[in-house]
C-alpha cells in the first residue's frame, strides 16, 4: 500500500469522524434546548453554560470536515461545505451574543435568588417571633412546657421569669445561627454563580474567535 493511499484514507476517516461529531452536536443541542423554559433565568443560564462547555464538539467536527479542502469532494458535498463555512460565521456571532445574554441572565438569576433567600429568611424569622410572642403571653405552666420543649432543664424552684429569659436567650442564639447559615449559603451560591458566569463568558468569547478563524480559513469553500 502506497503512502499516498494511506493519506487518502486518513482524509476520509477524519471527514467521517467530523460529520459524526456534527451529528452528535446537533442531537446534543436538541436535548439541551428541549423543553424550552425561556422565562426561567436559572434554565437560561444553565443552558447557555452547558452549550458553551460542549462547544468543543462542533468546533472539532467542523475542523475535521474541512480537512483536505476540496480533495475528492462530490458536488453535493461542496455545497454542504459552503453552508458549513457560513455556519461558522453564524456560530461565531451567536457565541459573541451569548456574552451579554449570559451577563443579563446571571443578573436576573442572582436577583431571583436574593428574593428567594429573603422569603425564606422572613419565614424562619417569623417562626422565632411567633414563639417569642407566645412566650410573652404564657403562664408559668406554659413557660415550663416551652422550656421542656426547648430542652432547657427545669428547676421547680426556679422563677418562671428566669425560665422565660433562658428560652429567649436560646431563641436569640438560634436565630443568630440560622441567619449566619443563610448568609454563608447565599455567599457560597453567589460565588459559584459568578465563577461559572466568568468561565462561560470567557469560553463564549474563545469559541467565537475559533469559529471566526474557521470561517476565515475556509474561504476556499465559499
Amino acid at each position: 500500500m502506497t503512502e499516498s493511499t494511506t493519506d487518502n484514507r486518513s482524509i476520509y476517516r477524519f471527514r467521517w469522524i467530523g460529520y459524526g461529531l456534527l451529528g452528535y452536536a446537533l442531537m446534543d443541542l436538541i436535548q439541551v434546548l428541549y423543553p424550552p423554559k425561556f422565562t426561567n433565568p436559572a434554565w437560561e443560564v444553565q443552558t447557555l453554560g452547558t452549550l458553551i462547555e460542549r462547544v468543543i464538539v462542533p468546533l472539532l467536527g467542523m475542523t475535521l470536515v474541512f480537512f483536505g479542502e476540496y480533495y475528492d469532494r462530490t458536488q453535493l458535498e461542496k455545497i454542504l461545505l459552503k453552508v458549513l463555512s457560513w455556519l461558522c460565521l453564524v456560530l461565531a456571532i451567536v457565541c459573541l451574543l451569548v456574552i451579554p445574554l449570559g451577563v443579563l441572565g446571571t443578573a436576573r438569576l442572582d436577583f431571583q435568588n436574593d428574593q428567594q433567600v429573603s422569603r425564606q429568611t422572613e419565614q424562619q424569622l417569623f417562626q422565632f417571633k411567633k414563639v417569642e410572642g407566645q412566650l410573652s403571653q404564657s403562664s408559668a405552666s406554659d413557660i415550663r412546657a416551652l422550656a421542656t420543649k426547648a430542652g432547657i432543664p427545669i428547676d421547680p424552684t426556679k422563677d418562671p421569669q428566669a425560665l422565660k429569659a433562658d428560652i429567649l436567650s436560646r431563641l436569640t442564639a438560634a436565630r443568630s445561627r440560622v441567619q449566619s447559615q443563610i448568609n454563608e449559603n447565599r455567599a457560597a451560591q453567589k460565588q459559584t454563580l459568578f465563577k461559572n458566569a466568568i468561565k462561560w463568558n470567557l469560553g463564549a468569547l474563545l469559541a467565537s474567535c475559533l469559529f471566526f478563524i474557521l470561517w476565515r480559513s475556509t474561504d476556499w469553500a465559499r
